[in-house]
């Protein structure tokens, strides 16, 4: 996966941005909704342009090759962040170079609705998304989802000491890997799940800072990222990361060696969503893939790259649904239920993170 640390800059770097926004006449808000006029159209413009939606994260590739397939639709993507996303929506306009759609998370989505960047489109499965991931009117809903889970490289810890709590995480004798808080949005998500296991919440994370502090007070809070590579090379004992990102990295080193575990007293599950831009130079190539991405077709193709379908109404094949952690292992599941709020909570995070946390001795 290329676009490792994307899974949701805060509303900080969003927020920068803010001053930079203009409202143009909206292109893909002025289109049909109807299914016939949007798939003759958008075989008529043959082409979607995607921003952070590579061919190697989370399976895309096989997406993309189904539109050229089915529709004559060819794609092209530039990966990068949400906010960087954003900023291109921002910058590039009612413009032939406008981006069409793009893969943000959940918590910036709200910041993106206020600033008028998007246009909505609820597609034919918008009962089939739960509430806590979808906005009322249209403008986002997730297509997959991430949880924090735990990954214990068995070369380093022995299996049957991989932790499935957070309650056993704290008592190891092992280090812990968590990535930076101040800058990677799955560090900051492992905060609130820890935060959320001890009683909080996004709007208490005082609960997530007291259990790290202790840990780097018994000198086992790691200062190596959280990526493939130092994965790959031993030089992290226990990491805390999206599940997505787990299953991916271990299949590709091998699967056998790393133990994938989810906190029983909490986990935090968000997603992303794939917005489509108000400004779209291709407004109907953009509505038939956010579709197609919904579909069971492309809630397949999600499953594959190992990201968690949105829609469990969908029926994964054996080979497919083998790839994913059972749906039994999470057993207790946290939704954000106020994505401003976190978003407010993140900014004072990294700060909070240094002096509570790598300042305690």
């Amino acid at each position: 996966m290329v676009k490792r640390g994307k899974f949701w800059v805060t509303a900080a770097a969003i927020a920068v941005m803010g001053v930079l926004g203009g409202c143009a006449n909206n292109s893909a808000s002025g289109s049909s909704d109807n299914w016939n006029t949007i798939v003759k159209q958008a075989k008529k413009e043959g082409k979607v342009v995607s921003v952070g939606m590579p061919d190697t994260w989370a399976n895309w590739i096989e997406t993309w090759n189904d539109l050229k397939s089915q529709y004559s639709i060819t794609h092209t993507d530039t990966d990068m962040s949400s906010a960087q996303e954003l900023q291109k929506f921002k910058s590039a306009g009612k413009t032939s170079s406008s981006p069409d759609i793009g893969d943000i998370g959940l918590n910036v989505a709200p910041t993106a609705v206020k600033e008028n960047l998007l246009t909505a489109y609820k597609t034919k499965y918008w009962k089939d998304i739960p509430s806590w991931a979808k906005d009322k009117k249209g403008y986002y809903s997730a297509g997959y989802t991430g949880s924090i889970v735990f990954v214990t490289d068995t070369k380093n810890v022995k299996a049957s000491d991989a932790p499935k709590s957070w309650s056993q995480l704290a008592s190891g004798k092992y280090k812990v890997a968590i990535g930076d808080v101040s800058t990677e949005a799955q560090a900051q998500y492992s905060v609130l799940a820890a935060a959320y296991a001890n009683g909080g919440s996004e709007s208490n994370l005082t609960p997530g800072l007291n259990y790290f502090e202790k840990i780097q007070k018994q000198n086992r809070l790691s200062t190596v990222d959280t990526t493939i590579q130092n994965l790959q090379k031993g030089e992290i004992q226990v990491a805390v990361m999206w599940d997505f990102n787990a299953l991916n990295y271990a299949h590709q080193i091998d699967s056998k060696r790393f133990k994938i575990t989810v906190p029983s007293d909490g986990t935090i599950r968000s997603g992303y969503t794939e917005v489509i831009n108000k400004n779209a130079a291709h407004p109907y190539a953009a509505k038939l893939a956010r579709a197609y991405i919904l579909s069971d077709k492309g809630q397949i193709n999600l499953a594959k790259g190992y990201a968690r379908p949105i829609r469990t109404n969908v029926k994964l094949p054996a080979s497919v649904k083998s790839k994913l952690l059972p749906s039994s292992d999470y057993k207790k599941v946290y939704h954000v239920k106020n994505n401003t709020k976190w978003n407010q909570e993140t900014l004072k995070l990294g700060q909070e993170w240094k002096t509570k946390v790598l300042g305690a001795n």
